[in-house]
């Protein structure tokens, strides 16, 4: 395949949207891994052919499989994620990769995975081989910032977001959900809590320095800033920063800052989106009232549109999940996001109109656009 992708992870496979860059004629390829839940897919920008996908099979339990020719072939990772056992041979397992993040351009074939149980992974060979990034996974028995147990989130503690500085690759971001965001300078041996200025209302001490729960957390990768949407609002930091400011505190009232996604632009770093779910006290994780929108700013965050035209006006439910929501590098560029009821919307003048791709796929849980070669 060339032109256009977006790589559509569902609960039950892998399915494949094409276009070319005039994005007016669509085609479906799949499902890959019919049965079988994808939690991410992403396409490598360094070679437009590589594709990896974090797969966890019903009985084989949690994979890898990459594709070097754009996805007609297939292979399962030699040596998938999987924590070190201890000398007695006991140690926690791998229940799912659910982030993938391909390395900078220095390093072709490197890429890291995210996990649940929490724990960071990093292959060298495309993906066909993964070890622990020592640094942090060596941690995971004492760091009390690791959430296990009854502090974990109900659907497991991930994680997740990893992101490189676009001015140094051995600057990692990660997100633990539950936990926080957490940085390094060093390429993953040493990490540092970076949450300060981030609301925490499920805990004691507002100022705590870990256990926030991100949702997503993007680099962007002109400037660096970095941009989160968390448990508890919308939050931008300066690249050289230490301390995050709530920009979503300027989205309407009665519609909040609570989600999921968190979209920018890919050459415009004031300009970013989000999908505000309903955040109340028992949690409905839908369109506020039933009613859909993306809000984007063209301004770091200081207003909002509230940008609905071609979605359902009423009565839709769903839930749009942290990876399901992504832009296409083209201009004007074009958002896409995926719903548990299984749709993905398009949008190609940057959020102003939305239409239907896609009806009746598995529950979706990412979406990811990319150009192939």
């Amino acid at each position: 395949m060339r032109g256009l992708a977006v790589l559509v992870g569902t609960r039950k496979g892998l399915f494949v949207l094409t276009a070319d860059r005039a994005r007016r004629r669509w085609r479906m390829a799949g499902p890959h891994f019919l049965g079988e839940v994808v939690n991410h897919a992403v396409a490598d920008p360094r070679d437009g052919r590589t594709l990896v996908a974090a797969v966890k099979a019903g009985h084989l339990g949690p994979t890898v499989f990459r594709s070097s020719d754009a996805g007609r072939t297939w292979k399962e990772a030699a040596r998938p994620p999987q924590f070190e056992k201890g000398a007695d041979g006991a140690g926690d397992a791998v229940d799912h990769v659910f982030w993938l993040t391909p390395g900078d351009a220095g390093h072709a074939g490197r890429w890291y995975a995210g996990t649940s149980p929490q724990g960071l992974f990093v292959s060298e060979d495309s993906g066909a081989t993964w070890a622990g990034v020592a640094g942090f996974n060596g941690l995971r028995a004492t760091a009390p910032w690791i959430a296990r147990g009854q502090d974990a989130p109900p659907d497991g503690a991930t994680l997740h977001s990893i992101n490189l500085d676009p001015a140094n690759p051995r600057h990692l971001y990660i997100g633990l959900s539950g936990g926080g965001v957490f940085d390094s300078h060093d390429a993953g041996a040493s990490w540092k809590p970076l949450n300060r200025g981030c609301a925490a209302d499920f805990l004691p001490d507002p100022e705590a320095e870990y256990g926030h729960d991100p949702h997503c957390l993007r680099v962007h990768p002109v400037t660096g800033d970095v941009y989160q949407q968390n448990h508890c609002g919308v939050y931008a930091l300066d690249r050289a920063a230490r301390r995050w400011s709530r920009i979503g505190s300027a989205m309407p009232r009665a519609i909040g800052d609570i989600g999921f996604p968190l979209v920018l632009h890919p050459r415009d770093p004031a300009t970013l989106w989000v999908f505000p779910m309903d955040g109340g006290t028992v949690w409905p994780r839908t369109p506020i009232g039933g009613k859909p929108a993306v809000y984007g700013s063209r301004d770091r965050g200081r207003t909002w549109q509230r940008m609905a035209r071609g979605l359902p006006p009423a009565q839709a439910w769903f839930t749009v999940k942290r990876q399901a929501m992504c832009a296409d590098p083209l201009d004007p560029v074009g958002l896409y996001f995926g719903t548990t009821n299984g749709e993905v919307w398009a949008s190609f003048d940057e959020g102003a109109s939305w239409q239907c791709l896609v009806l009746h796929l598995p529950h979706v849980y990412s979406v990811e656009a990319a150009l192939l070669a």
